[in-house]
């Protein structure tokens, strides 16, 4: 059974701190193949568009379109701050290996 991602609170804070709701954005997550893995994330502010899953949470919000939500089953989307920066980051379960970046994976 396919569920929607998640989106944690320090997901949506950061896009407050950025201001993206009051740039009329959202952010997008998508999955394209390529990547050193097969797939890879791309992550992005965008409109949002129809047919677009739109998460709400802290007035902000997050899209996923219909070809990517299958793959984004269950996910969840987070902000991390590292040593190395900080990004937005996805914890796929659906993923059998990743590569090292964390930005490519395989099914």
């Amino acid at each position: 059974m396919q569920l929607p991602p998640k989106v944690t609170d320090r997901a949506f804070a950061r896009l407050a701190e950025i201001g993206a709701a009051e740039q009329g954005q959202a952010l997008r997550v998508a999955v394209e193949g390529g990547g050193c893995s097969g797939f890879q994330y791309a992550i992005e502010l965008d409109t949002p568009k129809e047919g677009d899953l739109v998460l709400e949470g802290h007035g902000q919000k997050v899209v996923v379109d219909s070809v990517s939500l299958p793959f984004l089953s269950n996910a969840v989307i987070d902000f991390t701050e590292e040593l190395i920066g900080a990004r937005f980051v996805i914890d796929n379960p659906n993923a059998t290996s990743s590569c090292g970046c964390g930005t490519s994976f395989s099914i």
